[in-house]
């Protein structure tokens, strides 16, 4: 499966919009765009879930990634980022920089849709 934008990961991530935990995903991307593996990071609460860059990016590494995407679900129905979506999305953009590994984009999404934080200029 080649990446041309980050909606095209939805299909794989989607079983995920109705659960009533926040479930915070990493997909690997290789070097030719393509999707290497999507794994669950860490499972949290109704409104949060706790993420740190040694746990996203342990498979990635593994997996001689060129880039990640990061995917969670918004259980309680609303789309837009919160600030400490938005401050993990900056840490793991630096982590990655460090570590050569691209984040592509963030998605928030639930049952209703997605929110790119790529495609808003967040990111």
């Amino acid at each position: 499966m080649i990446i041309k934008e980050a909606a095209i990961i939805l299909p794989l991530i989607q079983h995920y919009s109705d659960r009533k935990q926040e479930h915070f995903i990493c997909i690997s991307i290789n070097g030719a765009n393509e999707v290497i593996a999507s794994r669950v990071v860490s499972v949290g609460l109704v409104n949060k879930t706790h993420v740190h860059p040694r746990e996203v990016f342990a498979d990635p590494l593994t997996d001689r990634a060129a880039a990640i995407i990061i995917a969670h679900n918004h259980p309680n129905g609303s789309l837009t980022p919160s600030k400490e979506d938005v401050d993990i999305t900056n840490q793991l953009k630096s982590a990655g920089e460090i570590l050569g590994i691209k984040l592509l984009d963030h998605i928030i999404f639930n049952y209703k849709g997605h929110y790119s934080l790529v495609e808003k200029g967040e990111c």
